[in-house]
């Protein structure tokens, strides 16, 4: 989940190469939605966006039984420790800060599909910051 058209392109771009099914949402509300339909493998989420922050969109998704076992990875420019502990707080399975590392991101995206046996899924979903 991302607002920012920009980041939804560099990851798509950044994970293209990888064989999987990349759904996107552009704000948190819709994120929860498509989550919720489609059941992803993982999610990508950024912190800071419209309509429903990503702290608030991941304690949603861990409330419901369909969604709480996806891993939820939030990638965002919030890198204060205080922010860590909320990602952490509201259910995130790891916390990445922007700049991101593309080879590192390609390979916590491999290594949590390969645990989860994941088909070729996976929902990126946030907003810059």
């Amino acid at each position: 989940m991302d607002d920012s058209s920009t980041i939804r392109a560099a990851v798509k771009f950044i994970l293209g190469g990888q064989e999987l099914e990349l759904l996107m949402a552009e704000d948190g509300r819709q994120g929860v939605d498509t989550a919720t339909r489609e059941l992803p493998d993982l999610i990508l989420m950024d912190v800071e966006m419209p309509h429903l922050d990503g702290f608030s969109a991941c304690r949603q998704l861990r409330q419901q039984e369909s969604t709480r076992h996806i891993p939820i990875i939030l990638i965002t420019s919030r890198g204060a420790q205080v922010d860590v502990a909320r990602g952490y707080e509201s259910g995130c399975t790891l916390y990445l800060t922007k700049p991101f590392d593309e080879e590192r991101l390609r390979g916590v995206v491999k290594r949590f599909l390969s645990r989860s046996g994941a088909g070729q899924r996976e929902a990126a979903h946030g907003t810059t910051g």
